[in-house]
């Protein structure tokens, strides 16, 4: 977490727990008990504060809540490549592909769905080198095709096992991948819109369908502020409608311009945000909700078996710093702590002789 955003978030804790303390020091003004020039040498006390807390050892975590909208994910435009014709058959909305199913028709014969980053971009050929040859190579192998070696050169023994591949998937085995014939995701998709209709006329360049990932995810947006909270590879806990906790995890994370809405309806100053995909450490765990809202908690400090007291029971010592009123049966003392994190209503604490289990005052 850098400086900046500790602060803030300190601030806003801290801010809050001034008027307890203020009027935790007023009351027990008021009350006799006094706040001591030298906390810990002050002697015990009968007075006994109006409510009390237990010290507690624990694991204290400062989070962050954002609502965010469970779905898909951002959906993605295919465009057909130099493959021209008339659309003849397309993949329903709603449905998903894997790899090596055709994604739509032109004049009856279908382009191919497979998996990879590399967009595809030319033919493929005998004598063709590089890495998007290997990338074609790695599916024509995971679709069950062997006699070839997985590597960056288009040989012989990668057309033969190319026109078999053709011949079973409906296309005329020529041995030669025409650039356009398959398309690249990087793994099953969920078809979220079709772009052109049965029958229209096709072309290099135009959209086709529009697609997302074929698993659930959850998208929500944070302030700039926050962007550290969501890194990709970030753990978070989901909290579903119904109740429930469960695990997810930042997948990746984009900044969009959020153009704001005044009272009124009236345009507002943009401002920048960070939108954030989480993935379920368990899909099925959503089995069953559509278009539901999520809440997404990201940690922002944690520290683990720590000593805690309720905020309520931070004392300001007239020395300055803080103390708390332990409760010793019908008599209390004042023993100078150390705060550190702030989290859910409690303070992290440390102090001499201070014990999970003392009860406290407080007086607030």
């Amino acid at each position: 977490m850098t400086r900046k955003r500790r602060q803030r978030r300190a601030g806003r804790y801290l801010a809050g727990a001034v008027a307890v303390l203020a009027a935790g020091a007023a009351v027990a003004a008021a009350a006799g008990i006094g706040l001591p020039g030298k906390a810990g040498s002050e002697p015990a006390r009968s007075t006994l504060p109006p409510a009390t807390g237990t010290v507690v050892r624990q694991t204290l975590t400062d989070t962050t809540t954002e609502t965010g909208k469970l779905g898909y994910g951002t959906a993605t435009t295919l465009n057909a490549g130099a493959v021209t014709g008339t659309l003849t058959s397309i993949a329903a909305p709603g449905s998903t592909v894997s790899r090596g199913r055709p994604l739509y028709k032109v004049d009856d014969s279908p382009v191919l769905l497979l998996y990879g980053t590399l967009p595809a971009y030319r033919d493929l050929a005998v004598g063709t080198k590089g890495a998007d040859v290997e990338q074609f190579e790695r599916n024509l192998k995971a679709l069950g095709y062997t006699g070839f070696t997985v590597d960056t050169t288009y040989d012989a023994a990668t057309a033969a096992a190319v026109r078999a591949w053709q011949k079973a998937s409906g296309l005329k085995p020529t041995g030669t991948v025409a650039f356009g014939r398959v398309s690249y995701a990087p793994g099953r998709i969920r078809v979220d819109a079709d772009k052109t209709a049965l029958g229209g006329p096709v072309g290099p360049g135009q959209p086709v369908l529009a697609y997302t990932g074929s698993s659930r995810v959850v998208g929500v947006q944070l302030d700039m502020a926050d962007a550290e909270l969501a890194r990709t590879g970030t753990r978070v806990d989901l909290k579903l409608p119904d109740g429930r906790t469960v695990k997810g995890r930042v997948t990746g994370t984009t900044t969009v311009i959020d153009p704001g809405t005044a009272a009124g309806g009236t345009p507002a100053a943009p401002s920048t945000k960070i939108s954030a995909t989480v993935a379920f450490a368990d899909e099925k765990s959503v089995a069953g909700l559509d278009q539901a809202s999520v809440d997404v908690v990201f940690t922002a400090s944690r520290r683990e078996n720590v000593l805690t007291v309720p905020v309520a029971a931070l004392l300001a010592l007239s020395e300055g710093g803080y103390g708390v009123q332990v409760v010793e049966g019908t008599r209390t003392r004042i023993v100078a702590v150390r705060t550190g994190l702030f989290a859910a209503g409690r303070v992290e604490v440390s102090g001499s002789g201070l014990t999970a289990g003392l009860v406290v005052g407080m007086p607030a």
